[in-house]
């Protein structure tokens, strides 16, 4: 990206490499002003003819936008009577103070980013790319609050220090990575080495669902990829203990900056000692609508590409192709993907034990999680709990060590949840650090918020019970299943009670409720399954079921489940 403000109907994306303002002279003066205006009189002309008329006066927009310009660096240095003169303003204060709010209000509705080319010979300096940024954020106050005091007669007596400049800002560098071969088209791309969010943030996404399944295909889609490199970012991403380059087309920045939230950035030096064992394009421009993956033998690398589409706008995508990759890679080296979340829980007796829940999305994971940190409140004694931590919230693998015994870990510092999965008020507690997902929809709307330390998401950690995540049997507590060949129809099945968070309705079943990966490759994720199972069951490591009741809506029945499950696992 060179020019200095890309803008669409969604976005805006500003290269402080290209052009940065130290104060509101020269942004005004700048070729990205020049283009908001010329973006923001189309959008007006499509809202409101009758304003945009008045505004115009017949005049063509060529002719109105530097006059625009014009009169808002007058409104900087002169009063209002001194500029009566300018048709603009005669003869109706009233109209040009809302054209001044208007055009305000159309920039901050824009989910607005930040770049700066940490190498550029023009850019910012790295150590102040954050004070650059608050600068810019003063700036467009200053100019806002100027224009609007001056069109009113009064300053204001009320001062909101809103987010007037950016939602966040991101520092991007050139690795010269050794290039696979025949992917010459990615050498080029920058990559994000640093982030800085102005949380919390929120974004509204055309879609707010997912839709389909990812497909695994016989050809590499990097092979045949439309990538103008220009439009194109690449954000490195530590999935696991697994190395994930992401290329995302500009148009979805919001969502890979969204990663931050839910992966560990990866370094510079690991990138350039390390080859990536996933790439993901993220808004290939292939004509395609599809979300297909391949495994590329030559270069030992899982592709992932997801078309671009304005329903991709929706997180779910990003991550899930992700995770996806993960999860196939997982099962090449053996380990079985988990579609679930696992937690440490610390009693106060210092008894420490660990639960893994399995199932599919709304099966009740997050739920149970809220409820046990709900109940915790109200136990006295041995079972009340001094400390749980999430290792992960949504995916993670068990496998077998060199000892013999079953472990598990994690791919997200994160975790892409329902608002309501989350008990009362749990959202507004970590709302500063959080991004939101169409918090106001009725359907679906979600959070990412980070949850957990990348050293303790990648460690290898010890296993006391694994329990399928049962939403749709209308029963309470949870039940111990006596042999594999019992616990192993459940699991397979993978039922549940779809909750609208995608596009299937009713009781549905998903192999191993895992669609990312084990549903793609189901006879080598149960060949690994028959395996790990087996070590559990050795080890005498309680395999069973959770009855969440998501299905039936009871969350009083869930609550005494988990009050059942916290006896349970405290007596293993």
């Amino acid at each position: 990206m060179r020019e200095e403000l890309y803008i669409t109907d969604k976005n805006a994306i500003l290269n402080y490499s290209a052009a940065f303002y130290q104060n509101a002279e020269e942004l005004l003066n700048g070729e990205g002003f020049r283009l908001f205006m010329e973006n923001y009189l189309k959008n007006l002309a499509i809202r409101d003819i009758k304003v945009f008329s008045w505004l115009t006066k017949g005049r063509s927009m060529e002719d109105m936008i530097p006059e625009l310009i014009l009169v808002t660096k007058q409104l900087l240095v002169l009063d209002v009577d001194e500029i009566y003169s300018t048709l603009l303003f005669s003869p109706n204060r009233l109209k040009a103070l809302y054209i001044v709010e208007d055009a305000y209000n159309y920039w901050r509705r824009k989910e607005r980013f930040a770049i700066v080319n940490s190498t550029s010979s023009n850019s910012l300096a790295f150590n102040s790319f954050i004070d650059a940024d608050t600068r810019y954020n003063w700036i467009i106050l200053q100019i806002y609050r100027t224009c609007e005091e001056k069109l009113q007669g009064r300053k204001n007596r009320i001062y909101r220090q809103l987010q007037a400049g950016t939602n966040a800002c991101a520092v991007l560098q050139t690795y010269r990575w050794k290039t696979f071969p025949g992917y010459g088209v990615l050498k080029s791309i920058p990559f994000i080495t640093t982030v800085m969010l102005r949380t919390p943030i929120l974004l509204h996404t055309v879609s707010n669902k997912r839709e389909g399944f990812f497909e695994e295909v016989d050809y590499n889609p990097i092979r045949n990829c439309s990538v103008n490199q220009k439009d194109w970012l690449c954000y490195p991403i530590k999935v696991g203990r697994m190395l994930c380059y992401v290329y995302f087309h500009r148009d979805f920045i919001s969502s890979a900056i969204s990663l931050s939230n839910l992966f560990e950035i990866a370094t510079e030096e690991e990138c350039l000692k390390n080859q990536p064992d996933l790439i993901v394009l993220f808004g290939n421009r292939d004509h395609k609508d599809a979300c297909v993956f391949n495994y590329d033998s030559e270069n030992d690398v899982w592709v992932g590409s997801v078309s671009y589409s304005s329903k991709i706008e929706y997180f779910g995508y990003l991550k899930k192709m992700i995770l996806t990759l993960h999860n196939v890679r997982a099962m090449q080296h053996g380990s079985l993907p988990l579609h679930g979340s696992m937690i440490d829980i610390f009693f106060k007796n210092n008894q420490r034990k660990t639960m893994i829940m399995i199932g599919d999305s709304g099966a009740g994971k997050s739920e149970t999680i809220e409820a046990i940190k709900t109940l915790n409140q109200d136990i006295i004694g041995d079972l009340k709990i001094s400390r749980m931590d999430v290792v992960f919230d949504d995916m993670g693998s068990m496998y077998i060590e060199q000892d013999g015994h079953v472990y598990a870990s994690g791919t997200e510092i994160g975790a892409f949840v329902r608002l309501d999965d989350l008990a009362k008020g749990t959202a507004y507690r970590d709302m500063e650090r959080t991004i939101f997902f169409n918090p106001e929809s009725s359907v679906n709307a979600r959070l990412v918020s980070s949850i957990s330390s990348y050293e303790m998401v990648s460690s290898h950690h010890p296993i006391d019970m694994v329990l399928y995540a049962n939403n749709y049997d209308d029963k309470v507590g949870v039940h111990r299943f006596a042999t594999y060949k019992e616990a192993k129809k459940v699991f397979i099945e993978g039922k549940r009670m779809a909750m609208g968070t995608t596009q299937e309705n009713g009781l549905s079943s998903t192999f191993f409720a895992n669609p990312f990966g084990p549903m793609q490759q189901p006879k080598i994720c149960e060949r690994i399954m028959d395996d790990v199972f087996a070590q559990l069951y050795r080890d005498d490591v309680y395999v069973g079921e959770i009855y969440t009741n998501l299905g039936s809506g009871h969350k009083d029945k869930l609550a005494e489940s988990s009050r059942q499950l916290l006896e349970i696992l405290h007596n293993l």
